[in-house]
Parts: structure tokens; C-alpha cells; sequence
């Protein structure tokens, strides 16, 4: 008897903590499903059927808006741009930041201005970003006076206005912009390894490159993974600095899959048809989030769900 009393004691010990847990809770959860579940559920709903964002919505078309969006060259340039600047920020934009993570890691004099001055243009907002850079890349600009300067005037080109050069200057921008956050957080987890570790090694014969490449890399992997992760989701829904800068252009040469969307969306009052691109977008973030989180951050999951 004294059991079952103080089973039923536990129970609804339990029962009051976790509804206390869900008031707190309740104002957070009610904002997610507002601002993300319902606007999802609604782009969901509006990409069935061929609507304007004016008439009424009538007009069902099935997965007719998805077949044109697959079947779109326009569209599938921008899912390989997206892919190709995916590809360059993982095997130049991470590595360059982690380089000079590892660098302003040690101690010399200066370092805190050098990690200012490195993390500054990622405070500054995109569109700013992107106004400054077509400036000063644009024909008769700073680049331009500049090389000319040195003696290097041939050598310019209106990148930003050719179909050959746009996306590689737009990945430079985009660099520029946001290789000084990952050099942080990079930054972030070194500063969590213990400097005796590295010490030890070079005192059992390691040099430099075997300490980082032995030690410092494995202890860094969780926060090495996490930035990979925020650098793919974020070259997918790359959109600001794009649209600003060139729209998408020249010739479409610089498309990606958040300026498609928005140009036929809210550009061509196609809203039927964006939101069904809308919908492959969030598809192809959202399957690559639970496939990277499968294969890749399983154990830092793990490993954190299981410390308690």
C-alpha cells in the first residue's frame, strides 16, 4: 500500500512538473507554429493551385506547378548555382576561416584587432553589403581605378556584369561577408581545448602540423560540423546579397533557388507557381538537415543527450 501511495505521489509530482514545463513553453510553441508551421502548411496549400495572389484561389492545378518547376532550365541553372557555391564554401570559404581561426588562436600582439577586423563585415547587413561591392566592382569603379593604378587595366572585367565571371565574383562577395562568423565560432570551439593537450604532443616529438591535424582537429569536430552544416543550409537559401547585387543576372547566370522563388513570386504575381518552389526548397533544406543529422552529428547528439 505505502508503494502504491508513493508511485501516485511520483506520478503526479510528474504530471504537475510537466505542465508547468508546458505553460512556460506555451507562448514559444504557440509562435513557432504562427510564424513557421502555418506559413509552411499555407505555401503548401497555395503551390496546388495556379493563383495570382489577387483572385481568388480556384484554380487547382494539382502538382502541375512542381512539374513546370522541375522541368524549368531557368530553375535547375539555380539549383546547380546553389550547388556549386555549396561546393566552394565548403573547400575554400571553410577551410580559409579555419585557417585563420587557428591562427588568431595563438598568442601575438594585435590578434584582438585582427579578429575585429575579420568579423566586421559579417555585422555589416547584406544589403549594404551587396550596394558597396556593385560599386565598387561596377565599369569606371574603385577596382577599376585601382588596377589601372598599378598598371593592371587590361586585366579588369565588369565581373559582375559578364555570364562567365558573375557567380565567381558573387561567391567572393559572399565570402568576404560571411567567413569572419565561421572563423568565430570556430574561434569558439579552440578556445575550448586545452592548451596542454597541444603541449604534450609537441613535448612526445609532434610537430605543428601533426598537433592541429592529431589533436586539435578531432577535438574541434563538433563545432567543425555544426559550421558545415550552417554553411549548407545557408549557401541553399542564399537570397540577399544575390538579389541586391544582380538579381539574378546577367542572363540568369547568377540565379539561385530563394531569388527564383521570389521573382516569380512576387516579381511575375506568380504566387502559385513560387510557392510550389517555395515548397522543393524547404524539401531539399529540410532532407539534407535530417540526412546530415543522421550520418554527421548523430554522435555529437548522442553524446549530448546521453552526458546527463
Amino acid at each position: 500500500m505505502a508503494t502504491d501511495v508513493g508511485s501516485s505521489s511520483r506520478t503526479g509530482r510528474n504530471l504537475r512538473a510537466w505542465g508547468v514545463a508546458g505553460l512556460f513553453m506555451l507562448p514559444a510553441l504557440a509562435l513557432y507554429a504562427l510564424f513557421v508551421l502555418f506559413p509552411i502548411v499555407q505555401a503548401a496549400r497555395f503551390s496546388l493551385f495556379d493563383w495570382n495572389g489577387l483572385e481568388a484561389l480556384d484554380k487547382f492545378v494539382g502538382l502541375a506547378n512542381f512539374e513546370r518547376a522541375l522541368a524549368d532550365p531557368v530553375f535547375l541553372g539555380a539549383v546547380s548555382h546553389n550547388a556549386f557555391i555549396v561546393i566552394l564554401s565548403l573547400a575554400v570559404q571553410f577551410p580559409f576561416a579555419l585557417g585563420l581561426a587557428l591562427m588568431l588562436n595563438r598568442q601575438f600582439r594585435g590578434r584582438a584587432i585582427l579578429r575585429l577586423i575579420f568579423f566586421a563585415p559579417y555585422v555589416i547587413a547584406e544589403v549594404i553589403t551587396a550596394i558597396v561591392w556593385s560599386l565598387l566592382l561596377q565599369p569606371n569603379g574603385l577596382a577599376e581605378h585601382l588596377m589601372t593604378a598599378i598598371g593592371l587595366k587590361d586585366a579588369y572585367q565588369p565581373w559582375l556584369a559578364s555570364p562567365d565571371t558573375v557567380l565567381i565574383a558573387m561567391f567572393f562577395i559572399i565570402t568576404w561577408k560571411y567567413f569572419g562568423f565561421y572563423m568565430i565560432l570556430l574561434l569558439a570551439g579552440l578556445q575550448g581545448i586545452p592548451r596542454e593537450l597541444e603541449e604534450a604532443a609537441a613535448i612526445d616529438g609532434a610537430s605543428r602540423w601533426q598537433g592541429i591535424r592529431y589533436v586539435i582537429l578531432p577535438l574541434l569536430g563538433p563545432t567543425i560540423r555544426v559550421s558545415v552544416f550552417l554553411s549548407i543550409i545557408g549557401s541553399l537559401q542564399l537570397f540577399d546579397l544575390v538579389w541586391v547585387t544582380t538579381r539574378g543576372g546577367p542572363v540568369n547566370a547568377s540565379n539561385t533557388m530563394a531569388v527564383y522563388m521570389f521573382d516569380r513570386g512576387f516579381v511575375r504575381f506568380q504566387f502559385g507557381y513560387g510557392s510550389a518552389v517555395a515548397v522543393i526548397l524547404f524539401l531539399i533544406c529540410f532532407v539534407l538537415a535530417l540526412a546530415y543529422q543522421r550520418w554527421v552529428l548523430r554522435r555529437d547528439t548522442e553524446g549530448a543527450t546521453s552526458y546527463g
